[in-house]
């Protein structure tokens, strides 16, 4: 429930201030593309007040009209009873530098693996030579796009199993004018990909084990389950996927992939296999690297999985 605001006149300094107040006595959670309740804030108000996202120090003493604080207040609202992410609300998020289309039937981008983008996934593989790129549960298609566009000479197909999702992809590629090179398919797993070979496939699949999500905050369980969930130990889809992706990868090719907090289990469950664990400047953990030549000589353990 909201508080009355302390004024019907404010500038956008103070209603950020205000809605940041609001939003720390309503305990919400953050993590979608903001960590604490001051930024959330700012990017709630200048929103709903139609600032750029990037609006200056000088705009902060700008005098809110009355229709720009009532747009403030009832997205402020609608965050707090509905406690879904503020990307839903606002059908946007921003990953790799790039604006993205949302909804509820994707993921609120956020994977560390934005970061291998911006190097053209250097030194882990030559962005020279790398010319298809298969991006394996693209959800929103953030991660193919952003890679498009950072390595115009690239060819990328976006796969999912989620029609829903797909949808949004496609809504995406064509915001960022990418339709020549990312190709949206709808796959479970390699299940449409017979005969295609990559030389970097990416993939941020479903991960969260059984205790984490069942211990997810309300804005974390607004997302597509099928999505997160991935079973009791988090591995039902990655371990099938590195059972069969040496034969999708060219001969010098790479796999990248996210699996958060079962890191754990995952090096548990194979501990022959050679996963690189990589290190991220900005935060994150849990995204392995596995080449094609350790794949091919890991099918047999693999296999047993």
């Amino acid at each position: 429930m909201l508080s009355t605001p302390p004024s019907s006149a404010m500038t956008l300094r103070e209603m950020i201030l205000w809605s940041e107040q609001q939003m720390q006595a309503a305990g919400l959670h953050f993590g979608h593309g903001t960590s604490n309740a001051l930024d959330e804030s700012a990017w709630l108000v200048s929103h709903a007040a139609g600032f750029s996202v990037n609006f200056g120090d000088e705009d902060l003493d700008t005098p809110l009209t009355p229709e720009q604080q009532q747009a403030a207040l009832r997205l402020l609202q609608a965050r707090i009873e509905q406690r879904q992410p503020l990307s839903y609300l606002v059908n946007a998020a921003w990953f790799a530098g790039h604006r993205f289309i949302v909804n509820p039937h994707v993921l609120v981008p956020r994977s560390p693996i934005a970061e291998l983008i911006y190097t053209g996934y250097s030194p882990w593989v030559a962005p020279d030579r790398v010319r298809r790129v298969l991006d394996l549960c693209t959800g929103s298609g953030c991660i193919a796009i952003a890679t498009a566009l950072a390595m115009p000479q690239v060819m990328v197909d976006a796969t999912d199993i989620s029609t829903e999702a797909l949808a949004v992809a496609r809504q995406n590629v064509a915001l960022h004018g990418v339709e020549e090179r990312v190709r949206v398919v709808e796959s479970d797993l390699f299940s449409s990909l017979t005969g295609q070979r990559y030389d970097l496939i990416v993939s941020n699949p479903p991960y969260v084990d059984a205790e984490d999500m069942a211990a997810l905050p309300e804005e974390y369980l607004a997302e597509p389950g099928m999505a997160l969930a991935a079973g009791e130990d988090g591995l039902e889809l990655v371990v099938p996927m590195l059972q069969q992706v040496a034969d999708y990868l060219t001969p010098e090719g790479v796999l990248i992939v996210e699996v958060g907090n079962s890191e754990t289990a995952l090096a548990a469950r194979f501990p022959e296999v050679p996963f690189t664990w990589l290190e991220f400047a900005n935060g994150g953990h849990g995204v392995f690297l596995l080449d094609a030549g350790q794949l091919d000589a890991c099918r047999e353990v693999l296999g047993k999985g």
